[in-house]
């Protein structure tokens, strides 16, 4: 017997209203200010999606070399278009890091 897929996948997809199936790995992050942020990699794409509310859940591709310390200010971190703090960072390498076998040419 197949079992179900973890239920939190289609409430992270309503939460952001990104496409989110059952196959994918997805993370889910509330900053200390209680915005959120869901990350979803799914099998064989080259990259991930990560969805911030305080961007208004627009969708922003990244991928292993998305993270940047040299964005428009100096000690500011961006992914994508992005500003993020540092918890924000770490909890996306992370997200990244575990979902890197998922991702063409990588083991």
């Amino acid at each position: 017997m197949k079992d179900a897929p973890p239920a939190i996948q289609p409430l992270l997809a309503k939460l952001c209203g990104g496409d989110i199936s059952g196959e994918d790995y997805v993370g889910y992050f509330m900053n200390e200010h209680g915005e959120e942020l869901v990350f979803a990699q799914r099998r064989g794409d080259k990259k991930a999606q990560l969805w911030h509310s305080d961007a208004d859940w627009e969708m922003f591709q990244v991928g292993d070399h998305s993270l940047r310390l040299d964005g428009p200010v100096e000690g500011v971190i961006t992914v994508a278009d992005l500003i993020i703090d540092r918890s924000e960072a770490t909890w996306l390498s992370s997200c990244l890091a575990a979902s890197r076998h998922l991702r063409p040419g990588r083991a």
